[in-house]
This record gives structure tokens, sequence and C-alpha cells, in this order.
């Protein structure tokens, strides 16, 4: 008699010298009246027909108890194998069926095969059953594909309105943003990011696209939320690398890769070795105190050098660790952590929820200095999974969206000057000619309603006032706001050129003011009424070009520079969810 290997009774081979006889294999299953044997090896000749190519590609060697391979034993007789080197009986195993795991692997490529198409027969494996299941293989006794989980997530707007919406389990937080956009109406230029916010430990940072949401809510504390909210600046890099990574900050361990021109591939090749070097402030941990230290961020790591600007290994020591770890904003360091400046950034581990202590909080003397420490963080981790993020909206243009979002405004990049005094209507290329049909418009827009006035019209606002308060309704406009509040939403909604908020000035009742990013610098500029004939109208520039309101005043500068640094782009937004 051939040797088999000695396992427990409930998991002998059925087709071995083992086998229960037939009234004991009846007092276990009553149903169990079919030669098991012979349905087995019918049911291995169909399932290896339909899928032998599959079994060529795949490895088949057979699973034992929970999931260990099979180790091969030789026989001196035995039924002919299809392998050679796996015996039938090793492979039609009580604990796993080798071919119906195939059948489960080749659901997803091809969805005609399934198990339900298969017979119901007699459960072979009876220990593997609940007390509640049938000893029969009915045809929904095996599991189906796992439905994904479904979860709720609570997401704040700007202004403090929040929404409740139901997630699945795998859904990134580029899913959630453009879900977020359709439910709330607003026009997707991608440029909306979901914000993890910690206002315990004065920490923000905006989730990459790919990450899982889920994921990422489970390792925030009960104080911390989701903001939804814009971010103009999340891939500014690739399009303008140069002005993102100064030139003394970049340094490489291989010289001969030393290249301005290829500095964006040093970063996504992980075969080079970008560093990024200079000096931070460096809060000691425990300590209320600050050092200012030569630092260089690796990808093995953050290390600050304890001997002067040396960076030979025995002089470094190792700050922070960007495996398990995630680069937040200090929303107010000066405030809660004594900071030396505003410019302050944190590397905070994942397995820290509430603990202030264990946080690697650093300071840059400007806002220049902290984009390039903290934009080299997310390169050096994730690489090329970011490029990736940033070329899908670019791929996905002539594809249909997941969520086709209603297009409920025109988008700023696509505003120009018309002519329509014609017959048909015409671009009008000539700045000087579009400011003066911007003149003439704001001063036809002003007789027509001075006209209806006199005619008795039923407006409930006289055109002067009409002027001056119509901007009111504008995303751009956000009303009586201080200057550092302004600067605080243009730096959260990314430092960009073109970015742009309007209000209503502190100083000057009747003026307002612009502010705008250039540059990564923050101006403002101050609009004054003027009047002209009895008129009042608005100018940036003394007066030398005058608009009848303040949208005039935004259209004509988004079309021309004039006497700005730039044009206007991109308006700082806040949508009520």
């Amino acid at each position: 008699m051939d040797k088999v290997e000695q396992t427990p009774r409930s998991q002998q081979d059925p087709a071995g010298p083992g086998l229960p006889t037939q009234s004991d294999r009846l007092a276990h299953h009553q149903e169990d009246d079919v030669d098991l044997e012979a349905l087995v090896n019918d049911m291995n000749a169909s399932l290896e027909s339909l899928y032998s190519a599959c079994s060529m590609q795949s490895d088949t060697v057979p699973l034992l108890q929970n999931g260990q391979h099979a180790r091969s034993q030789p026989r001196a007789s035995g039924p002919r194998s299809v392998q050679p080197q796996v015996s039938p009986r090793q492979r039609v195993q009580r604990s796993q069926p080798v071919h119906i795991l195939a059948v489960r692997r080749l659901q997803e490529e091809d969805q005609q095969f399934r198990t339900s198409s298969l017979p119901a027969i007699p459960n072979p494996f009876p220990e593997l059953c609940g007390p509640g299941s049938p000893p029969v293989l009915t045809p929904g006794s095996l599991p189906p594909s796992q439905a994904a989980a479904k979860q709720d997530v609570k997401v704040f707007s700007e202004d403090g309105t929040s929404k409740v919406v139901e997630i699945l389990a795998d859904m990134t937080a580029r899913d959630l943003c453009q879900l977020l956009v359709y439910k709330s109406h607003c026009v997707d230029d991608n440029s909306w990011t979901l914000v993890e916010h910690h206002p315990h430990l004065g920490l923000e940072r905006c989730l990459e696209d790919h990450e899982l949401v889920v994921q990422v809510e489970s390792t925030m504390a009960s104080e911390s939320k989701f903001l939804f909210r814009k971010n103009y600046a999340k891939y500014e890099f690739f399009k303008n690398p140069m002005n993102f990574f100064p030139e003394q900050m970049v340094t490489w361990c291989q010289q001969s890769n030393g290249s301005q021109s290829q500095l964006l591939q040093n970063f996504l090749n992980s075969s080079s070795c970008p560093e990024i070097q200079g000096f931070l402030h460096v809060k000691e941990l425990g300590k209320k105190s600050w050092k200012k230290l030569y630092v260089c961020l690796r990808r093995s790591g953050l290390y600050c050098s304890t001997k002067g600007t040396s960076k030979e290994p025995r002089h470094l020591q190792l700050l922070a660790d960007l495996e398990d770890s995630n680069i937040f904003s200090l929303i107010a360091g000066r405030k809660q952590y004594s900071a030396p400046t505003d410019h302050g950034l944190c590397i905070k581990p994942n397995k820290v929820r509430n603990e202030a202590k264990e946080l690697r909080l650093l300071c840059a003397e400007d806002e220049q200095t902290r984009t390039c420490w903290m934009t080299a963080f997310r390169l050096l981790k994730y690489g090329m999974l970011l490029y990736q993020n940033y070329r899908i909206p670019q791929q996905r243009k002539a594809l249909l969206s997941p969520f086709s979002t209603p297009v409920r405004s025109v988008s700023e990049n696509s505003l120009v000057a018309m002519d329509f005094s014609g017959q048909t209507g015409r671009v009008i290329e000539n700045p000087a000619e579009a400011q003066s049909a911007a003149l003439e418009e704001g001063h036809a827009w002003r007789k027509r309603s001075t006209r209806m006035n006199i005619l008795g019209s039923q407006s409930p606002l006289h055109p002067s006032t009409l002027s001056t308060v119509i901007h009111r309704t504008q995303h751009w406009f956000h009303g009586r706001i201080s200057r550092e509040e302004s600067h605080r939403i243009i730096k959260q909604q990314g430092l960009v050129d073109g970015l742009f908020l309007l209000r209503d000035s502190q100083s000057n009742p009747k003026a307002f003011v612009l502010t705008l990013c250039h540059h990564q610098k923050i101006k403002n500029f101050q609009i004054l009424p003027c009047e002209d004939d009895g008129q009042t109208f608005f100018s940036l520039d003394d007066g030398n070009t005058k608009f009848s309101d303040l949208i005039q005043l935004v259209d004509f500068y988004q079309l021309n520079k004039g006497v700005l640094p730039c044009k206007l782009k991109h308006h700082c937004i806040r949508v009520a969810l």
C-alpha cells in the first residue's frame, strides 16, 4: 500500500487509501449518495479542457492546509496524472480544490464562467461549512465577489457648511472631490482638493489624488476633519519647476546627473539621488526652544548636520522618516508653537493623532523656501504617482468623466473681448481697442439704465447704487475681510500667478482692494472711485482706465495686464456644500 501523509480524519484524501467506508460517509451526510471520486474526476477533466491555457501560465501547485504548498511524494503506482510532478490524488485535497480556486481567479477575467454554472454536487468539505450551511454545494453556496464596504464621511467647506457623503472603501481623494463638485454644482477645473485639517494640532495638508479617503480617516483624531477647497498650486511645479526649486537649494549625490534642465526627471527617477539642502529652524522634541540647523532631505529621510554645513555621514543625524509620515503646513505656528516665522511646516508620523510632542516641527525663512521643502518631500515620497495624477485629467478629456459635471458658468480662461457692432461678431485682439470698447459698453449701459429710470421702470436700485453693489453677487468678491484674512485665503488656495480676490477697503469705506498673487508673493492694489460728468467710475490707475463697475474691471484685467504684474487668472472661491 502506498504511504500517504498522516493527516487528521477530516482532511484525508477522499480518493486515497484512507477513505472512510460508504456507511461512515452516509452517517455524516445522509444526502451524499453520489460517487464522489468519479464526479470529481469528471469535473477535473472538463475544467482542464476549458482552462488549459490559463493553467499553463499560472502556478498550479496544489495547496494543503492553510494555503501551504503540498510536498511531492513518490508513488509506486496509481492512475494517470496530467502533470508528472503532481498526482491527481495530491491535487484533489480535501482542504482546497485547486480548480475551484482557478475558477474564482478567472471570474475577473472572464465573466461568463461562474460558480453558478456548476452543478449541485455533494460538499466534500463539511468541516468548512458553518452550522447552518447545507452539505450540498448549491449554485449560490460559493461566496460571490464581495461588495465594497461603504462608509459615511463628513466634509466641510470654507464657509463652515458640511455634507455627509456615503463613499466606498476604495474611493480616492480625486473621486470624492469629483463627487462633491457634482453635488455642489461647481465647475470642475481639476483644482479642487480634499484637505486633512487638524485644528487641535494646528496642521493641515492637501491629500494626494490617489490616497484612499477611508484609510486617511483611520489615522485622524476625532477633532480632525476634511475640508473641500481649491488648490491651484497642486501640480504647478510640473509646469514651472524652476520657480519652486531655487538653484542653491538643489544638489545631487551623483554630480553627473546634476542638470537644472533635468530637475524633475531626477526627482521622478528612483535611481538618481536629488537632495534639498538649506537652513531651517528645528524645534527640539519635548522642548519649546528652536535651533537653526543645516538640513538636507534625501530619499531615505530628513537629516540635520551636527557640525555646521558638513554632510559627512558621521555628522548627519536623522530627523524624520519619509515612509510612514506626511508633511503638513503650520496654521498658526507663532501662536501655538512659538515658531520664529510664519512659514512653518511639520513632518507628522501617521501613527501620531493627538501627541504634539512627537511632531517634527520646522520653520523656513520665507514662503518660497517652505514651498520648496514641501514640494520636494512630496516628490521624493510619491515620485511617478504625482506625475500620473497630474496627467490623468489631460488623458480623460477625450473620455466620458465618471461624474458628468453640469457646466454652469464660463471658464475664466476662455474670456475674450468681442465686437458685435456689425452683422457678425469678431474677437478684439488689440488691447487698446478692447479698452475703448469696454468703456463704451459701460457708458451705454449707464445711459440705458438712466433712460429706463426716467421712463418709470420698476428698477429697485438707482444705476449709481447698482454699480456699487452688483459685484457682491460674484464669487471673487469676499466682502469686508481683513488684509491678513485675504492673504491667508490666497495661501490656502495656492500661490500661483494670477490668483486674486476683491474685498472692501478697511481704510477707505468707498474704495475696494484687489489682492493678487505674483511670483509667490501677495500684492494689494486699491480700487478708488472717481467721478466724470457727474457719474461714478472705478479705477486702478488713478483714473487713466475707468470702469462703470467692478465686474467690468475684473473682466478687463482678465484679458489685459495693464498696470498689474500679471493678468487675473484664477479667483478664490468658497462653495457652500
